[in-house]
């Protein structure tokens, strides 16, 4: 019998740490530790503060994979609070992994690590980044970060550009639904990120579900870890229309919506 890998998923007391925390202990194949800032013993979420670098040695040790979801909002104290936690944090995370022997990371990183490409241009991962805003920014040092430890201590770095999770399994605006991903297809992603060919040292890949009008090409995902969503954003568009149900209206000429707010530079003249 094959041992069971071991997960720790920080940020598990979220709305998609606790989705993810759900849906893989469902499946009956992980030993899972659940990590969050806030602890919840009901839940069997332990205490951690991604910023303790000798609370995430203890929590790695013995651990297989590592699912790192935790993370401080943008719009807080951007150098008091959100840098400190969000890439001091994910270095305690990737060093903390190098000296315990984890094999994998598998980073939540977001659309907006490429929010400033335009609505109708077609976005591989691959291309160059251009964040919409300091959250997309640190998104991209993360994602750097995995690819360092990746080409030199050898640990697999996985990175999931998740689009919109609201968490109740449907769409809120015209723009979440190119980009919305659904909680089974989230926690079927998350388990095709754990089960991943070791020889994938490094990827970093969209999230969605399989929306119809989707702004990223995810096909290609299928063949390469398994990945096949079972839910559409469009077709509960389509039904939120008809009964009449208010859609917010907020696709703009970026893919990063609201977050683009571009600013005129100051002129010398």
């Amino acid at each position: 019998m094959n041992k069971m890998k071991k997960l720790l998923i920080t940020g598990a007391g979220g709305k998609l740490g606790s989705s993810l925390r759900e849906g893989l202990k469902e499946l009956g194949e992980y030993d899972i530790v659940a990590a969050d800032l806030k602890p919840d013993p009901h839940a069997d979420v332990v205490a951690l503060d991604v910023t303790d670098a000798k609370r995430l040695l203890e929590l790695t040790e013995g651990v297989d994979i590592v699912l790192h979801f935790a993370w401080a909002k943008d719009e807080e104290d951007f150098l008091g609070k959100v840098l400190p936690i969000n890439v001091t944090g994910a270095y305690h995370v990737y060093e903390a992994a190098r000296e315990n022997g984890v094999k994998r990371v598998i980073f939540a990183s977001s659309n907006h690590a490429t929010g400033f490409y335009r609505v109708g241009e077609t976005v591989d991962p691959e291309e160059p980044y251009r964040p919409d805003s300091f959250y997309g920014l640190s998104k991209c040092y993360i994602e750097l970060l995995g690819r360092f430890y990746a080409d030199k201590y050898g640990i697999s770095s996985i990175n999931i550009r998740i689009g919109n999770f609201p968490g109740d399994d449907r769409p809120h605006s015209e723009r979440s639904a190119h980009i919305w991903i659904s909680s089974r297809d989230m926690v079927q992603l998350a388990a095709c990120c754990i089960e991943a060919d070791p020889s994938i040292d490094f990827l970093s890949l969209y999230g969605t579900s399989d929306n119809s009008d989707n702004y990223y090409d995810i096909k290609y995902l299928e063949p390469l870890i398994g990945y096949k969503p079972q839910d559409d954003a469009s077709k509960l568009m389509e039904q939120a229309y008809q009964r009449d149900e208010p859609i917010k209206q907020d696709e703009t000429e970026y893919q990063g919506g609201g977050f683009v707010e571009k600013e005129q530079p100051s002129r010398f003249d």
